[in-house]
């Protein structure tokens, strides 16, 4: 697990983003990067613009699980839950953040607080290795080779 908290400062979203990647690079998550650092962009700035009160901050929290499935959590201390809006205009500024984390993450969710007792908003988005199906075949040579090929579609939940 890696967690690091940030203060309420526009800089905290690009150095989340930063330290996520560097994270997701370490466990191997390199298929999935640029949709798990989109994913903590998009959580972080919502916990900036609609969760975090002045003078606090926002915690992101990283898990690893058996080695093939990446919990991304980011948790505020406001009082609102994150919700997908009904359709941004195409000229507005905002309104589409959780529907990428949506369309990129396995599963996302919001809950209530970090442990018993504490109060705020947890949002996470899950991202899972992709499964992969091993082929024996013969090559130009005649040599048996073992070939990974990755099984598309999501894993079932």
């Amino acid at each position: 697990m890696r967690e690091k908290f940030y203060p309420r400062e526009r800089q905290s979203v690009p150095a989340a983003r930063k330290f996520a990647t560097g994270a997701v690079a370490d466990w191997g998550f390199f298929h999935r990067l640029d949709g798990i650092a989109l994913c903590v962009s998009e959580l972080a700035t919502n916990a900036l613009l609609h969760g975090v009160p002045p003078g606090r901050g926002f915690l992101l929290r990283m898990r690893l699980w058996e080695g093939a499935v990446l919990r991304v959590e980011v948790h505020d201390s406001g009082g609102g839950v994150p919700r997908v809006t009904e359709g941004a205009a195409g000229t507005d500024e905002g309104g589409r953040g959780l529907v990428l984390v949506a369309a990129l993450a396995d599963k996302w969710g919001v809950g209530n607080g970090i442990r018993a007792n504490s109060c705020g908003v947890s949002s996470f988005a899950r991202a899972a290795k992709p499964r992969v199906a091993r082929i024996l075949e013969r090559s130009d040579s005649g040599h048996r080779v073992l070939r990974r090929v990755p099984v598309l579609g999501r894993p079932s939940n």
